[in-house]
């Protein structure tokens, strides 16, 4: 069983016009910037943002991200991103959703799964550096 967590961090965002497509919603790519943003709000506040991971020896790739689209979002829209870093044993992986702020309708789910990368060696691990359970733990 892994070890799980409800430690969250939510960023704002308005939507801006390079946001969109050509449709006048915003553009399938530009989620994945969102959901980046709301993931360096989570890491700052556990201690371990991308800095920390490099000094302490270890790269965290994306090994898996899935994103499903439940309704557009559009110009001038604020919208909230929300990360929840679901396990952190084995993997880091974080559930996101963004919402209206407003009506707090859910716009996008999203789930990113990352894997510790010695920097060194260049080999995946398959279980997380101590320096994040740490840092973790110390937060639940």
């Amino acid at each position: 069983m892994y070890k799980t967590s409800k430690i969250s961090a939510s960023v704002n965002l308005q939507i801006q016009f390079y946001h969109l497509d050509p449709m006048e919603i915003v553009w399938h790519g530009n989620y994945p910037r969102f959901l980046e943003k709301a993931r360096c709000a989570l890491l700052d506040d556990i201690g371990y943002n991308y800095e920390e991971m490099r000094n302490s020896g270890f790269a965290w790739p994306i090994v898996d991200m899935r994103i499903k689209y439940v309704r557009s979002a559009y110009f001038k829209q604020d919208i909230t991103i929300k990360a929840t870093l679901k396990e952190y044993e084995n993997r880091m992986v974080i559930d996101y959703r963004i919402f209206d702020s407003a009506t707090l309708e859910v716009i996008t789910k999203a789930r990113t799964t990352q894997v510790a990368l010695d920097i060194e060696s260049k080999e995946m691990l398959f279980e997380s550096p101590e320096i994040l359970i740490q840092k973790v733990e110390a937060m639940l």
